[in-house]
């Protein structure tokens, strides 16, 4: 990765078809090294979404990556409650899947809404609820 960085025409920021970018693809995979790598690069927009809305942060949230999750807050430029396209939150994902650690790290940010809805119409404690997280449901 870091010799095609050193490559001017390769652009770090470069969507796929379904609009994720290297840095969204970053953060699914836990690779927190390339998330360092690539937001040293002023280019990569750390809070671009993808076609459905889903930011790295959502991804990272999502599929429970803390480190990410710390990384992508510690740098400016994330909203950590921005909604994708079915207004589903990185809280909201993370309730989702009972990811303890990124429920608290999120609940933390005075950004972060617990009680704004998807458009379904459901809270993340609803979510969580639903799937039967009791440790996130405690958080909430």
């Amino acid at each position: 990765m870091k010799i095609l960085l050193e490559r001017q025409e390769v652009d770090p920021d470069e969507p796929d078809n379904d609009g994720r970018t290297p840095l969204s693809y970053a953060a699914w995979n836990r690779d927190e090294g390339v998330v360092k790598t690539l937001l040293e690069r002023t280019e990569v927009d750390p809070d671009k979404p993808d076609n459905g809305g889903r930011t790295p942060l959502s991804c990272a949230a999502w599929y429970g990556r803390e480190g990410v999750v710390k990384i992508l807050l510690e740098r400016g430029g994330v909203n950590p409650d921005k909604p994708d396209n079915g207004w589903r939150t990185p809280l909201s994902y993370a309730a989702r899947y009972g990811r303890e650690g990124v429920v608290r790290i999120l609940l933390r940010r005075e950004e972060v809404d617990p009680n704004r809805t998807d458009n379904n119409g459901q809270t993340p404690l609803m979510i969580a609820t639903r799937f039967g997280h009791k440790r996130v449901i405690a958080q909430l």
